[in-house]
């Protein structure tokens, strides 16, 4: 399973007495994003709920590097609210990697806000043009601070579209394949019923 990235709203960032406290948004609910020009993606409200309670989700910068907070040692918050998926941390301001980033996030050069997911439910709409894809639920990776909030994972997504759609189409050709064995069937039971 390879994640998908996605880019959000700016964090806040500021420092306290006990260290740098970093909080915002790494995915906002029910708000269309234009993925590659592909498909539109909708995450709805609770899409976070399982994620949230099981997966071990770390704060990364630019979705690498070693975690500057986690979900497992309780150094990092995730929290659903009615906007969307609420992240929080407090970075410890003596961790050699914080003061790599700390000047570059107080001025503004590292403070967008992305998230790595995998959708683990999706709902694809292909009335629409361009479709669009809703998750349902995620698996969440990561949340991380990004110079450039991009959608990096373009690539993925339009494989899990190409999946959907042939999945679809299997459905359909199967659907197709059944009708006409029912057709077949009946035709030969009026036969039958005739001849009788």
């Amino acid at each position: 399973m390879q994640r998908e990235i996605r880019a959000s709203v700016p964090a806040e960032i500021r420092a306290e007495s006990d260290g740098i406290k970093v909080s915002g948004y790494a995915a906002v609910f029910n708000e269309r994003a234009d993925i590659g020009g592909m498909f539109v993606e909708v995450i709805e409200p609770g899409a976070f709920t399982d994620a949230i309670a099981r997966d071990d989700v770390v704060f990364l910068i630019n979705h690498d590097g070693l975690p500057l907070a986690r979900t497992r040692s309780g150094t990092l918050t995730l929290e659903e609210d009615e906007r969307g998926l609420r992240m929080e941390t407090t970075l410890d301001p003596e961790d050699p990697d914080v003061k790599a980033i700390v000047g570059k996030m107080k001025r503004g050069d590292l403070d967008k806000m992305s998230f790595a997911f995998w959708p683990e439910i999706q709902e694809w709409d292909d009335a629409q043009d361009p479709p669009v894809r809703t998750i349902k639920q995620a698996q969440l990776y990561d949340v991380s601070i990004v110079t450039t909030p991009a959608y990096e994972g373009t690539e993925i997504a339009l494989r899990s579209l190409e999946g959907h759609r042939k999945q679809t189409q299997r459905q359909d050709n199967f659907s197709a394949a059944r009708k006409r064995l029912r057709m077949k069937q009946n035709l030969e039971l009026k036969a039958r019923e005739n001849g009788a």
